[in-house]
C-alpha cells in the first residue's frame, strides 16, 4: 500500500540546492497532516553541504551508478523510478527548476500518472489526496488541481515554498541502493558545466532580481543593471525584448519563454510589462518598476513605480543602497 512522500533532490558538486530544501521542507508539512515518512532520493553518495535529516527526511536513500555520475534524463528518470517502485510513496515532489522540469514528466511517464507542474500551493484533502494550484493562461488566473492517481506527482515553484530553519535534532535513515542501468540506456548526458562570468546568484533562486529590458537601448548600457543588481546582492535579469536583440544570454530571460521566477524583490528597469514577461515574475513578492512612459503596463502589477529615465535613476540608487550598506 503507497505511503509516505519521496522527495528528489538536486544537488551540484555536493551542495543541495535551495529550491531542493523548499521542497523537502513542503513534503515534510504534507507528511506530518498525514502522520507520513519523508524519504529524500538523491543521485550519489558524497558528503552534502547539508543533513537532509534537519530539513523533514526521515530516510535519505542514495542511488549510485556510474552512469550517473553526469546527470542524463534517461539514467536520473531510471533510478528515481527504481526508488520509486521499492518504496510505494503515496506522492512525489521536485523543485520545478529546470532539472525538475526535465526529469519528473519523464518519470510521471514511467509510472502511468499525471503530474502538477509549477505549483504554488500543496494540500492535503479528503483521503489523503494532494491539492495543487499552479498558475494557468500565463498567470492571468489559477488552476487547483486534484491528483486521484497513485503515486501523485507535483513540482513547486522555486522560492514560493520556505525551506524554514533546519532543526538539529531530526535524524535520518541511510539507505543505498544501486540502480540497474546500462550505457545504451543514456542517450545523452552532460558532459561539462560552465558557469557563468558575474552572475553569483541563479535566477531562480534568487531573492532578489534586477531585470533590463528593451529600454535599456543596448549591451553596453546592462552593466548598469548589473551593478544595481551587484549592489543588491541580487542575480541578474532580462526581458525577451533585450535576449532577442542579442543584448543578453538567454539564460538570464524571465518570462513565459524564459525562466519563473518568485523573489522577494523584483526591480524591473526598462521593461513594458508585456502578458509574457509578466508570466514569469508576477508571483514576485513586491515589484520595483522604473520605466520613463507612465502609461507602461508594468506600473499596473507593481508595488512601487518610479516614473524616470533609468540612466539617471538607477545609478543614484545603486549609490544610495551602497552607502546604506556602509553604514
Amino acid at each position: 500500500m503507497a505511503q509516505g512522500i519521496l522527495v528528489f533532490i538536486e544537488e551540484r558538486e555536493g551542495k543541495v540546492k535551495k529550491t531542493s530544501l523548499e521542497a523537502l521542507a513542503a513534503g515534510r508539512k504534507l507528511a506530518d497532516q498525514m502522520q507520513e515518512s519523508v524519504t529524500a532520493v538523491r543521485i550519489g553518495g558524497g558528503e552534502l553541504s547539508v543533513d537532509l535529516a534537519q530539513y523533514g527526511a526521515n530516510k535519505i536513500m542514495r542511488a549510485q551508478n556510474e552512469l550517473l555520475n553526469a546527470y542524463s534524463t534517461e539514467g536520473y528518470c531510471a533510478a528515481v523510478v527504481q526508488a520509486v517502485k521499492q518504496i510505494e510513496p503515496r506522492i512525489i515532489l521536485s523543485a520545478a527548476s529546470s532539472m525538475g522540469r526535465d526529469l519528473l514528466p519523464r518519470v510521471a511517464a514511467r509510472l502511468g500518472v499525471g503530474l502538477a507542474q509549477d505549483c504554488i500551493e500543496a494540500n492535503i484533502v479528503g483521503d489523503k489526496q494532494l491539492e495543487c494550484v499552479r498558475p494557468i493562461y500565463a498567470g492571468k488566473a489559477s488552476a487547483k488541481v486534484q491528483l486521484l492517481m497513485t503515486p501523485a506527482m507535483a513540482t513547486l515553484r522555486p522560492n514560493v515554498f520556505s525551506a524554514g530553519a533546519a532543526d538539529a535534532s531530526r535524524k535520518a535513515e541511510i539507505i543505498d541502493f544501486t540502480p540497474e542501468l546500462k550505457p545504451e540506456q543514456i542517450r545523452a548526458s552532460v558532459k561539462s558545466i560552465q558557469a557563468s562570468v558575474g552572475q553569483k546568484v541563479e535566477l531562480t533562486e534568487a531573492n532578489i532580481i534586477v531585470s533590463g529590458g528593451r529600454g535599456v537601448k543596448g549591451p553596453e548600457n546592462f552593466p548598469i543593471i548589473e551593478q544595481l543588481a551587484d549592489a543588491l546582492g541580487g542575480a541578474l535579469g532580462a526581458s525577451r525584448a533585450a535576449v532577442d536583440a542579442g543584448w543578453i544570454d538567454h539564460q538570464h530571460q524571465v518570462g513565459q519563454t524564459g525562466k519563473t521566477v518568485s523573489p522577494t524583490l523584483y526591480v524591473a528597469c526598462g521593461i513594458s510589462g508585456a502578458i509574457q514577461h509578466l508570466a514569469g515574475m508576477s508571483s514576485s513578492r513586491y515589484i520595483v518598476a522604473i520605466n520613463k512612459d507612465p502609461d507602461a503596463p508594468i506600473f499596473n502589477i507593481a508595488d512601487y513605480g518610479i516614473v524616470g529615465d533609468l540612466f539617471a535613476v538607477l545609478p543614484a540608487l545603486t549609490e544610495e543602497v551602497k552607502k546604506l550598506k556602509s553604514s
